[in-house]
């Protein structure tokens, strides 16, 4: 037995159940996510039922999580290589 598995059997039982809580808490947030993931997945099939593309869509909600300033550095460098390679 090495060092590091011999120190976990002298883990007191407040420890232990501090342990037990950290698990529990994140399982639950496990959980939460896969359910809100769901819900987003139900919301672009109603998009999607309304006619809109949700390639686009997700492609809309990328860009609002990069700040302007960053998302305008980003489409010109796009713009740049399109350029170089005869594409724009």
């Amino acid at each position: 037995m090495d060092d590091d598995s011999f120190e976990l059997t002298k883990i007191d039982e407040t420890t232990r159940e501090k342990l037990r809580q950290t698990i529990a808490k994140i399982e639950r947030l496990e959980e939460e996510k896969k359910e809100v993931a769901e819900q987003i997945k139900e919301v672009y099939a109603e998009a999607k039922a309304i006619g809109f593309d949700t390639k686009a869509l997700r492609q809309v909600v990328r860009l609002r999580k990069i700040d302007k300033a960053e998302r305008d550095e980003q489409e010109m460098i796009l713009e740049t290589y399109l350029i170089a390679l005869g594409e724009a």
